[in-house]
């Protein structure tokens, strides 16, 4: 375990990732300071949070000079890896390390990680659900968002009984070089984030971190449907375990006579039917074919997965069921900020839709989209920054306008959408262009939503 008395640590980025671990660095005798390349002014309350405990911070651009005075450099999530001064910084023997590689050493309990291109955090929150109403001691947090705690915000809540089940993107795992997971879940990998990983084949590769720290005894939980998650199989010293809708896997679970059952030596185990499970969407039957494999594995009891399943909500932003107004449904997906969760997105609809599409785009394809939005549209309507651009790819697939703002979006659609009709936020891009975060996006929609009258 690294000591950390007496260190002087940087901390580069502040998010809320950013922010607790500086508070944690700070507890434990570091001398901490801070740099983002935002402002004063664009960082808000978590400026002044860290000022409140006395720590340096450099704002408005990152002085490799600052990053060579130090003997520990936490990056953020959001901050890219090969940063030049953190190169640098390399280079001269300082010790970088990522928010979660900071947090492993002292994170008591076991850990069940979650990562994928979508789905994280449905499936993430799921596992949570299922481990607490199985009895077992447990708490969630990483990439989640709010409510939900950093993964060094959760060390002091941490016991060596209780798990902790943690959401982990690829800008996390990247930098992982001890934390374990007990249990590590896949639940797909298809293209994103590549305006930061360059490549697919780098995207899936620091996703497979998750797997390749694993150890004997360890479960690997795999989408036995998508080869990038096939693959880290023989990546990791763990065991496999499957899940697939599509077709029998063992040891895992799969849909058999209308049942999630978990199939193993001596036979399978029915955990509940897939009638009851509660979120649209037949990647949503994923989702929940992974989590209670891995609850299954975490020790909770079939009869308990049969009773808690049912009981799960859909996470806010994800899916999310606003309101009808006029006859009109209204979902907040604002999640979606890939063209892989868009479209699944969109197979979760008959059809009648009217589409917001559009923000910050992160170098994606959006002509995958045409086919189902020629199926399923009645228009798209493009918002932020990458509205040319998906214009240019999907023409021809929908009626499209350039609506500009997601106020001028909603307001289009209430005043052209009939009864039957659904207005579904799923933008398939980052949100920063507009917005402080999908969050802040989705916050926004439900308002516009909120504030329509019948």
């Amino acid at each position: 375990m690294r000591e950390l008395a007496k260190t002087r640590a940087l901390v580069v980025g502040l998010g809320r990732s950013g922010e607790a671990a500086a508070r944690f660095l700070t507890a434990k005798g570091a001398t901490v300071s801070a740099t983002d390349a935002k402002t004063e002014a664009q960082l808000g309350p978590i400026s002044a949070n860290l000022r409140s405990l006395g720590l340096p911070l450099h704002l408005g651009g990152h002085d490799p000079s600052i990053f060579l005075a130090q003997d520990l450099i936490v990056v953020s999530p959001g901050v890219p890896w090969d940063l030049p001064a953190l190169e640098q910084a390399r280079r001269q023997g300082v010790t970088v390390v990522g928010e979660v590689e900071l947090a492993a050493p002292y994170l008591l309990g076991p850990v069940i990680g979650v990562t994928g291109a979508n789905g994280k955090t449905t499936t993430t929150a799921l596992i949570g659900h299922l481990l607490s109403r199985g009895g077992l001691p447990v708490q969630v947090g990483g990439n989640l968002g709010q409510p939900y705690p950093p993964v060094t915000a959760m060390i002091a809540a941490s016991a060596p009984d209780k798990w902790n089940v943690i959401e982990l993107s690829s800008f996390q795992l990247e930098a992982i070089e001890t934390f374990r997971a007990r249990i590590a879940v896949a639940l797909n990998v298809t293209p994103d984030h590549l305006d930061r990983h360059g490549t697919f084949e780098r995207y899936a590769a620091a996703k497979g971190r998750l797997f390749a720290t694993q150890q004997s005894g360890d479960f690997a939980v795999l989408n036995a449907d998508d080869p990038a998650c096939t693959a880290y199989a023989t990546q990791t010293p763990a065991q496999p375990v499957w899940f697939s809708r599509t077709r029998p896997v063992a040891p895992g679970t799969c849909v058999a006579e209308g049942w999630i059952r978990f199939a193993r030596e001596g036979g399978a185990v029915p955990l509940v039917e897939v009638a009851a499970v509660p979120i649209r969407g037949a990647h949503n039957l994923e989702n929940t074919l992974a989590a209670t494999a891995a609850a299954f594995l975490a020790g909770v009891e079939p009869a308990a997965i049969r009773r808690a399943v049912p009981e799960f909500r859909a996470v806010e932003h994800r899916l999310e069921f606003v309101r009808r107004v006029g006859g009109v449904d209204y979902y907040n997906d604002s999640k979606a900020t890939n063209v892989d969760a868009t479209r699944k997105a969109l197979e979760a609809f008959e059809g009648n839709l009217w589409v917001i599409l559009g923000g910050q785009d992160k170098g994606s394809d959006y002509t995958t989209l045409r086919d189902l939005l020629r199926g399923k549209a009645r228009g798209v309507l493009l918002v932020g920054a990458a509205a040319a651009k998906i214009g240019q790819q999907i023409g021809g697939a929908a009626q499209l306008r350039e609506a500009g703002t997601l106020a001028s979006a909603v307001s289009y659609a209430a005043r052209n959408a009939g009864p039957g009709d659904t207005v579904l936020l799923a933008p398939a891009c980052a949100s920063f262009d507009q917005f402080d975060n999908y969050e802040h996006r989705g916050r926004v929609f439900k308002q516009l939503v909120a504030a329509l009258t019948e």
